[in-house]
C-alpha cells in the first residue's frame, strides 16, 4: 500500500514571551490566521481541529478547551485537545492517514505568566512526583543527570573543564540564533562568562543562563492529505514520520539515567518508518529545557556517540559557523533559538519547533537560513513531556 505522508500547508506563530495584556484567545486567532493566510484556505475547509495546552484550565479558567476553540472559530467540527502540540501533531497525522479528514488545524496555546506562581507545583509534578514530594524544583533532575553523566563517563580535571564549557556554549549558540529570529522571547545576545558567573553565584552545575524560560503564545499549522495539499501549494513539506515513546515518570526509577531512552526509542522508529539514515537528518530542533538536554538529545538521536557530544560541541563551538560539525558533516541544531532563547509556552513550543524546519525546508528562514552542504531535503523535531517522560520525533521532507 503507498504510504500517505500528511504535508504541512501552512504554519503561523506568535511571538513568545510574556503576554500578560493579551487574551489567550487573541493568541490562538493570531497564529491560526497566520497558518491559514499561508495555506490560502478558508475555516470552513478544515475538516477537524487537534489542539494542545498543559494548564490553559488553571491559568484562564477555559473548562473545556474544545468548546473554546468552536466558539472562537465558529465551527461545529471535531475537536480534541492534548497537553503537547506533537501529541496534537502525531493524532492528526493517524487521522490523515486513515482517510478520516483531508484537512485539520492542530494548534497550540499557553499563558504561564498569567499565573506563574499558581503552576509552580504542577510543573514539579510534571517532572517527577516523587521529587515534589521531596521538595525539588523544576531544575532538580537536570542536575542530578549531570551528575551521572560525568560519573558514568569518568569525565574530570581539564576535560570537566571543557565539560562546562561546552554547556555554556549551547546556551551562547541558542542566543545567537534567537538575534535573527523576530518571534524569540530574547532577542539578545549572552556571553560564555556570563553563564559562569551565574553558575557561580548559584553554587550549581547549572545556573540561571541554563534553562529555558517561562513563557506565553500559540502557534499552529494546517496539515492535509497529500491530494489536498498539491491543490494548496507547490511546496508543501511533508512528515514523512511521527513516533513517540514513554518512560518511567520517576526519573531515579529508570535503567538509564544519563540520557533519554525514550528519545532514543521514538528516533529509531521514525527513522525505519521514513526508510533513512541518521545521516540524512540535516537541520533539527531539539526540546533544550536545559543545556544539559540539548546535549544529551545529541547521544539520545543518533548524531553523537555516548559520552562524546560535550567534545562535538566544544570543537564546534570554539570557532561557531552555525552548525555543530559531527564526524565530518553539519548538523543544524536550534536555529530558531532552540527554548532556551525562543522561549518554552508548553503547549505551543512543539508547533514553533515545527515551524521553524518547514521554514527552513521551505528556504524561508530569512537571515537564520542555513547554508547546508547540499540542498535541504530532511529535518527532525524533538519534543518531550515531562523530564523525558513522553518523547516525541517527527521527521519532515521536501518534495
Amino acid at each position: 500500500m503507498k504510504h500517505q505522508f500528511p504535508a504541512i500547508i501552512g504554519v503561523g506563530r506568535t511571538k513568545f514571551g510574556e503576554h500578560y495584556e493579551r487574551e489567550h484567545e487573541k493568541l490562538v486567532e493570531e497564529s491560526w490566521l497566520k497558518a491559514s493566510d499561508a495555506a490560502g484556505i478558508e475555516r470552513k475547509d478544515l475538516d477537524a481541529g487537534y489542539f494542545s495546552d498543559y494548564f490553559l484550565q488553571i491559568t484562564n479558567k477555559v473548562g473545556i478547551e474544545e468548546g473554546f476553540l468552536s466558539e472562537l472559530s465558529e465551527l461545529h467540527i471535531p475537536m480534541e485537545k492534548m497537553r503537547s502540540f506533537s501529541s496534537a501533531l502525531l493524532n492528526a497525522c493517524h487521522a490523515i492517514q486513515s482517510g478520516k479528514y483531508s484537512m485539520v488545524l492542530v494548534g497550540g496555546v499557553e499563558k504561564m505568566t498569567d499565573r506563574w506562581d499558581k503552576i509552580r507545583d504542577d510543573l514539579m509534578l510534571l517532572e517527577d512526583p516523587w521529587s515534589y514530594y521531596a521538595g525539588c524544583t523544576p531544575e532538580a533532575n537536570h542536575e542530578l543527570m549531570l551528575r551521572e553523566y560525568i560519573k558514568k563517563h569518568k569525565i574530570s580535571g581539564e576535560a570537566l573543564e571543557k565539560f562546562n564549557t561546552a554547556l555554556a556554549q549551547v546556551c551562547v549558540k541558542n542566543h545567537q540564533h534567537a538575534m535573527k529570529n523576530k518571534y524569540a522571547q530574547f532577542q539578545r545576545e549572552v556571553s560564555l562568562d556570563q553563564v559562569l558567573k551565574e553558575r557561580s553565584k548559584a553554587h550549581k552545575p547549572l545556573g540561571l543562563y541554563d534553562f529555558a524560560p517561562i513563557s506565553d503564545g500559540a502557534s499552529a499549522l494546517v496539515l492535509a492529505s497529500p491530494e489536498v495539499a498539491k491543490k494548496c501549494t507547490t511546496t508543501p513539506i511533508y512528515i514523512v514520520a511521527s513516533s513517540a515513546a514513554t518512560d518511567y515518570i520517576t526519573f531515579p526509577s529508570r535503567e538509564e539515567r544519563t540520557g533519554f531512552i525514550a528519545s532514543t526509542m521514538a528516533m529509531e522508529n521514525a527513522l525505519e518508518r521514513a526508510h533513512i539514515g541518521i545521516e540524512n537528518i540535516q537541520i533539527a530542533e531539539f526540546y533544550d529545557q536545559s543545556t544539559l538536554m540539548e546535549m544529551v538529545s545529541l547521544e539520545d538521536l543518533g548524531f553523537s556517540k555516548k559520552g562524546e557530544a560535550w567534545l562535538d560541541i566544544y570543537n564546534s563551538c570554539e570557532d561557531y559557523k552555525g552548525f555543530y560539525e559531527i564526524n565530518g558533516k553539519k548538523l543544524f541544531v536550534n536555529t530558531n533559538g532552540g527554548l532556551k532563547a525562543d522561549g518554552n509556552p508548553l503547549g505551543a513550543t512543539g508547533g514553533a519547533q515545527v515551524y521553524e524546519v518547514v521554514k527552513q525546508l521551505k528556504g524561508e528562514a530569512d537571515d537564520r537560513q542555513v547554508k547546508a552542504d547540499r540542498d535541504l531535503q530532511f529535518g527532525c523535531v524533538l519534543e518531550f513531556e515531562g523530564f523525558g517522560t513522553k518523547a516525541y520525533v517527527h521527521i519532515l521532507r521536501r518534495n
